[in-house]
């Protein structure tokens, strides 16, 4: 049975809400917006169009008029805000993965001890990827169809995933500690592809017991880590609104 995970009060990820929504539009008149806050506008209306679109139908088959066009924005706002298609994915991938790391330090930082840390970390995770599909897909799946800059940037969000073992239990392994980081970073992430890819990113919560085990093992050994499974679940609490696609 799926664990609910420790969820942020505040999440906006990029494609959990709609570009063209009317309550987003800015309104002419004499109290009109500040050309800071209409740009900073316009640039968030993009990023949502941009990963709706992206995960509808692929990097590859987005154009920059789809990305206008779901975001209610002109094409020469656009260019005056980004360099293309490339530079928006990069712009758009940054952010909700920056979000999403800070929600999940900030689980992690509320367990009792490095396991149960682990847990919580992983439970915020799965969580907040199965409620936001759209940016799901386009940060872990579509990412591959970005090329060199999108693998680049995949490289350098799963390095930062070696925060969350800062903490583990001093153990004596026979490989270098970092090597065997790395790899259990990168497991965890195809099983999060995997699951995504084959359009179960509702399903992702069902990972946290399999993906807490093969995370514990290496530093605490099989049976100490399966008995960690048996700990109460994640402090839950309601999911946040904005996290919820709307139609």
């Amino acid at each position: 049975m799926a664990e609910s995970p420790t969820m942020p009060p505040v999440l906006v990820l990029p494609g959990t809400r709609r570009g063209r929504d009317p309550q987003r539009s800015l309104r002419p008149g004499p109290r009109r917006a500040s050309a800071e806050a209409v740009a900073a506008n316009q640039r968030d209306r993009l990023l949502d169009g941009f990963v709706r679109t992206v995960a509808q139908v692929g990097y590859a088959g987005t154009r920059v008029s789809d990305i206008c066009k779901a975001a209610g924005v002109t094409r020469p706002v656009f260019y005056e805000l980004f360099k293309g298609k490339e530079d928006v994915f990069l712009a758009a991938h940054h952010h909700g993965t920056s979000l999403v790391f800070n929600a999940m330090e900030e689980a992690h930082g509320q367990g009792p001890d490095w396991p149960g840390r682990v847990r919580a970390g992983l439970g915020a995770l799965l969580g907040i990827l199965a409620e936001a599909p759209a940016f799901a897909a386009m940060a872990i799946v579509e990412i591959d169809a970005v090329g060199p800059a999108g693998r680049a940037a995949r490289e350098e969000l799963l390095a930062r995933f070696r925060y969350f073992f800062a903490d583990a239990p001093e153990t004596e392994l026979p490989v270098p500690t970092q090597e065997v980081v790395d790899t259990v970073v990168g497991g965890v992430y195809s099983a999060i592809y995997r699951h995504i890819a084959a359009g179960r990113t509702t399903d992702l919560p069902a990972l946290l017991p399999v993906l807490t085990f093969s995370v514990l093992v290496p530093f605490l050994g099989p049976e100490r880590a399966a008995a960690r499974l048996a700990d109460p679940p994640p402090s839950t609490g309601p999911l946040p609104s904005c996290l919820t696609p709307d139609a």
